[in-house]
């Protein structure tokens, strides 16, 4: 699977762990030079706390567009050390 925006792959890999509808690529695949900060949380009843980056590709940035469970709840320990994307962000084979 490989995730884009902006016409540039931010993460590649042939193991991801599909939940929910999203692809959760290891952490590793991410290309950390298009990652920037967010303070963005939410709280999933079963997943429990999500922290947020953004990306940024070619001076544009795309707030919280991917996201990580640094520690799950342990029905969701599938997704630790795992980050999936959304908004503009494509995520295809």
């Amino acid at each position: 699977m490989k995730a884009s925006w902006k016409g540039v792959e931010i993460a590649r890999s042939d193991d991801t762990v599909l939940v929910e509808g999203n692809h959760y690529f290891p952490l590793e695949a991410l290309d950390r030079q298009y990652v920037t900060f967010s303070n963005h949380k939410t709280m999933c009843p079963w997943k429990g706390q999500a922290t947020y980056m953004s990306l940024m590709v070619d001076g544009d940035l795309l707030v919280d567009a991917a996201w990580t469970y640094a520690d799950p709840k342990p029905e969701a320990e599938m997704i630790r050390n795992r980050v999936a994307f959304w908004k503009d962000v494509k995520v295809t084979p």
